[in-house]
């Protein structure tokens, strides 16, 4: 491997041992997260499709892709987003904005924090497994 090359892979993963090493949520964080999804719960749920995909899976999906769901915008079947905290930042910050022509019609968590604790609380409450019941 070439120096730079090194250099670039090793500040890669020391950033990467640094966001595995951070601090898991707090409960008050996860229950802060709880209370904003309440305000998804019109359109999702984890464990099934509404108007809008389940949530069960989410983190490490391609998006546009949940199972038996088929009401999505063009953009967001086209878009090669993969969800992950990052992605999910972006998107629910602004979604009309960050995805422009998909159908989400909402206007975002515009609170840092609220997204970071809604975030927080996804990754637990969307894992396979956890409350959440996949449907085939």
């Amino acid at each position: 491997m070439k120096p730079r090359r090194l250099i670039v892979a090793l500040g890669l993963a020391g950033g990467l041992i640094a966001v595995g090493a951070s601090a898991a949520p707090d409960a008050a964080a996860l229950a802060r997260g709880e209370q904003v999804y309440a305000r998804c719960a019109a359109c999702h749920a984890i464990e099934g499709n509404r108007t809008g995909p389940q949530h069960c899976g989410l983190f490490g999906r391609r998006a546009g892709t949940a199972p038996g769901y088929n009401a999505y915008s063009k953009a967001m079947r086209e878009s090669l987003w993969v969800w992950d905290e990052k992605s999910l930042n972006v998107f629910l910050k602004d979604p009309m904005t960050a995805l422009p022509g998909t159908s989400m019609g909402y206007a975002g968590v515009k609170d840092a924090a609220e997204r970071s604790d809604l975030i927080a609380w996804l990754k637990g409450a969307s894992r396979p497994g956890a409350a959440c019941k996949p449907i085939p």
